[in-house]
């Protein structure tokens, strides 16, 4: 949303509408001075919040695209590493085994192209690719054997495929578009809320019971209503929104000179609600390296052989280098200006290796 939507979203809170409506009673009745007190207190309160939340936005969006993904790109003929939010309709990309899919385009190569578009079409098979025309239009996302769409993956083989829909424009985005749904209320948003409902409940029985207590006793109802209405502000927590802001911008600050960054301020409440926190650990708490060791042969004795052998594979192939391939390309002494690539046999999970064929010449 634009900045000036999300700053007023901010004053759908009950209790900042209870204020707001305390502050303008108090202009009514002719306490300027307090209404503007209120109100300069709830803007304040809101600001402070509006700024955190969009401070932390813009650091997200720096690391958004500090770790941009990036496709090879074909533009007059050169290929280059490019962002994918770079590309446009008409651009040329290579794709190979363990690449994302960009965007949605047309395929113009293949060779054992095989795709996986589980996220689009709940298909857990892998579905190959091929260029050309279609016998008949495809009715579906699983008939279009000839276009690859963002959101998958390519598993094995090689492509080259035309670019056609980009950003909001994909199969995908279309898909989260029409998914998309307002996030449920934090517990702490709850619990401000309960408050504020509970806050504006009580301050409406206790101001209709001064009256009624007023009228049975006679008193002046002019007077009576003023004294409800002081009562009414006198039981509104002005000063709460600015404390529970301050508070939890204190949090956020504190996290992050740990590192951690806070983009909604309610999320330290929920953080400091949990008793118990479970994660998922990806990677490795290791350098993330492979080295090799020992290059051995079905005896189990070294063998410069299979060195030679792992070396010319991971050398000559052309898909997606695992860590494996670096270890194994980290090894001296290997020659291979020898030998020329006749053809490859790409990665596949059926297989689960790549093959290459080459030839040695003296």
């Amino acid at each position: 949303p634009s900045l000036l939507v999300g700053f007023l979203s901010r004053f759908k809170s009950t209790l900042l509408l209870l204020l707001l409506s305390a502050s303008m009673v108090m202009a009514l009745t002719g306490d300027r001075t307090g209404s503007l007190i209120i109100s300069a207190i709830v803007l304040v309160s809101v600001s402070l919040d509006f700024f955190q939340e969009y401070q932390a936005g813009k650091v997200v969006d720096a690391l958004r695209k500090s770790i941009a993904i990036h496709t090879r790109v074909i533009r007059d003929g050169n290929p280059a590493d490019i962002a994918v939010d770079a590309l446009v309709p008409g651009d040329l990309i290579q794709l190979s085994a363990g690449d994302l899919i960009p965007a949605d385009g047309r395929v113009i190569e293949a060779k054992d192209f095989f795709v996986n578009q589980a996220a689009l079409t709940g298909e857990s098979y892998p579905v190959e690719k091929h260029a050309g025309d279609l016998a008949a239009a495809a009715k579906d996302l699983n008939e279009a054997n000839n276009a690859v769409f963002a959101g998958g993956s390519a598993i094995s083989g090689m492509a080259r495929v035309l670019i056609c829909h980009t950003g909001s424009g994909t199969e995908f985005s279309q898909i989260a578009s029409g998914l998309a749904q307002r996030r449920p209320p934090t517990a702490f948003e709850l619990g401000i809320r309960h408050f504020g409902v509970l806050n504006t409940h009580l301050t409406a029985l206790l101001v209709l019971s001064v009256l009624l207590i007023n009228w049975f006793l006679h008193r002046p109802i002019l007077e009576s209503l003023l004294f409800s209405i002081a009562l009414a502000v006198g039981l509104t927590p002005e000063l709460l929104p600015m404390i529970i802001t301050v508070t939890l911008s204190r949090g956020a600050v504190r996290m992050a000179r740990k590192q951690v960054i806070v983009k909604q301020l309610e999320a330290i409440h929920n953080l400091g609600c949990m008793d118990v926190l479970c994660t998922d650990k990806t990677g490795t708490l290791t350098e993330a390296t492979i080295q090799l060791a020992k290059h051995i042969d079905g005896r189990g004795t070294d063998s410069a052989r299979v060195l030679q052998l792992a070396y010319l594979n991971s050398h000559f192939e052309t898909g997606l280098k695992s860590p494996l391939d670096d270890a194994i390309l980290a090894q001296p002494g290997v020659q291979v200006d020898a030998y020329r690539k006749i053809d490859e046999g790409p990665f596949d999970f059926e297989r689960r290796r790549v093959s290459v064929l080459v030839a040695f010449f003296s």
